[in-house]
């Protein structure tokens, strides 16, 4: 099968051809780290790392780059608010979001830059945009340095705009620049910032532009040209437009194929810091919904289709990944976890036509669903099939309840080691009445278990225990 995705550069879907024989560079914009992570940035994450998994399973060999704004506009008013330095804020929600991450199952990028890191490379870029007249220091002698949006004709191709329909970027004064719609580069410094927020320069002290970080981080990881460029669909303009630009106005190829995913709504309005209405996943999990429930939400959808968030949702995509998982259970119970099997060849084609999950989920559900009728027979070959079709597929999306990782870290927290703790001495308790055949006590132990919200199951193993339908 071959690999087909949407390119937001010509607005089709068109089959994937790496640049490189087995090979494949993948770049994703990361987070600015002026705030904790919500889940409508970790959608990000997951989507690009089912991404990744597939291009793997597919046989690539991925290169996958994934960076951090650690230096921004809006990082310097938090410091400012805060009184700390800018860069213990953007380290300390580093480590949330790092953290996120694991807790859903998302592989660590092969790379993850900081813009920071990069101020060099940043620079060599910037000079060479200059001598090439597509960028220019400030008229206003600030230190600025802005690009010349009227140097590159095809400017706002990627966003699908006219230059002439454009507002000022909005990202400096005005009257430092020959256009209101160039873009800054080089910010020098300003007295009422941070003072340990700037690096020297040809062009005097200061630091750099949002978009040029990503163009320098790009070109240092992945070279002159790389396969895909990911993001979230609010980044297509202005960040992805001028990364755009200023890449190529440099000389450099750049990005190939461009996939921007959609965006997490609440209400119909984009979760946002500005807006107060988002949601962290500390506060899914107060709701009683694992980390890996809350990734089967996010595959649920196409990557490309907006969530609009609702408890209600978020709750039947929990109930719908607990029956797959009690399916693996009760299939492991009988013929033991195996080895991972063959992905159906309908999972296959949903996944190569622009990584439709929603079609694949709909393909392992039927799958689960004659696993699950098997185990009502004696039929073993067919139970043993339907697991390791099971397992495929969920290994390719990051939700296979055997994986390591959800054990180690993505699903267990202090309360659910308590909830755990607590039911193993009731139902130790139970078994002991069982033994000495005084079945009141162990009925009364199971109906007080039950009035708590936890439904205790008697199997050829020994009991197992649910809260509402997630097995335990």
């Amino acid at each position: 099968m071959t690999l087909r995705l949407y390119d937001t550069a010509t607005r089709s879907v068109r089959d994937f051809v790496p640049r490189e024989s087995g090979k494949v560079a993948v770049y994703l914009c990361g987070l600015t780290l002026q705030a904790p992570p919500h889940i409508g940035h970790l959608r990000s994450g997951v989507n690009y790392d089912i991404l990744r998994r597939w291009l793997t399973a597919e046989g690539y060999q991925v290169t996958f780059v994934r960076n951090l704004t650690d230096i921004d506009d809006k990082i310097l008013v938090k410091a400012q608010e805060q009184g700390r330095p800018f860069w213990s804020i953007a380290y300390a929600n580093e480590q949330i979001l790092s953290a996120a991450y694991r807790q859903l199952n998302v592989l660590p990028p092969t790379y993850e830059p900081r813009a920071t890191g990069h101020i060099p490379e940043m620079h060599e870029l910037i000079a060479k945009l200059i001598a090439d007249g597509h960028a220019y220091p400030a008229l206003d002698g600030s230190g600025d340095v802005y690009f010349d949006v009227s140097s590159w004709p095809a400017y706002g191709a990627l966003s699908n705009q006219s230059p002439e329909d454009m507002q000022s970027a909005g990202d400096a004064p005005d009257r430092g620049k020959r256009d209101p719609r160039d873009f800054a580069l080089w910010k020098g410094a300003k007295p009422d910032e941070p003072a340990d927020a700037y690096w020297p320069s040809p062009w005097g002290r200061g630091r750099p532009g949002w978009h040029i970080e990503c163009s320098a981080m790009c070109w240092r990881y992945l070279g002159p040209e790389f396969d895909i460029h990911g993001g979230g669909l609010d980044l297509t303009f202005p960040h992805h437009e001028n990364e755009l630009a200023q890449s190529h106005a440099a000389g450099l190829p750049f990005a190939r194929y461009w996939v921007h995913h959609g965006l997490l709504s609440i209400g119909g309005a984009k979760m946002g810091k500005s807006l107060g209405n988002t949601l962290d996943l500390a506060y899914v999990r107060s709701l009683g919904v694992r980390p890996v429930e809350l990734r089967y939400y996010y595959a649920a959808a196409h990557y490309r289709s907006r969530i609009d968030y609702s408890e209600e949702a978020l709750r039947e995509a929990a109930t719908a990944y607990r029956r797959i998982e009690g399916f693996v259970q009760r299939a492991v119970e009988r013929v033991g976890a195996g080895q991972l099997g063959e992905l159906p060849p309908a999972f296959v084609a949903a996944m190569d036509d622009d990584l439709n999950t929603s079609a694949a989920l709909a393909v392992l559900h039927e799958v689960v669903r004659d696993g699950n009728t098997a185990l009502t027979g004696a039929d073993d070959v067919t139970v043993r099939t339907a697991l390791a079709a099971t397992r495929a597929m969920l290994d390719i999306l990051g939700l296979d309840p055997l994986d390591p990782a959800w054990s180690a870290g993505g699903q267990a927290d202090d309360l659910r080691d308590v909830v755990d703790s607590l039911v193993a001495l009731a139902l130790e308790q139970r078994a002991q009445a069982r033994s000495r055949k005084d079945w009141a006590a162990a009925d009364a132990v199971r109906d007080q278990l039950k009035q708590a919200g936890v439904v205790v199951e008697d199997t050829p193993q020994g009991p197992r225990w649910t809260i509402g339908e997630q097995k335990i």
